[in-house]
């Protein structure tokens, strides 16, 4: 499992953020506070604090090519 913390600061931001982890077969969750929802669901993302940096889980072994898809996103 890999772990990275992303931002996600507008509507575009959440839009393109799920086509670029629809595109992957493995499952990837956001975790907030004691929330944690399928990053595929925009709902669910809506449903967290966006005002706020988010925890990804990836759920595979070989995540670099998803990284470079979201680095747009993430936050050190």
């Amino acid at each position: 499992m890999k772990s990275i913390t992303i931002m996600l600061s507008t509507i575009n931001d959440v839009k393109a953020f799920v086509n670029a982890v629809s595109r992957y077969d493995f499952d990837v969750d956001l975790v907030s506070g004691r929330y944690a929802i399928d990053a595929k669901s925009i709902m669910g993302i809506f449903s967290l604090d966006l005002s706020k940096p988010i925890k990804l889980e990836a759920h595979t072994d070989d995540a670099t090519a998803f990284i470079n898809d979201l680095k747009d996103f993430i936050v050190e």
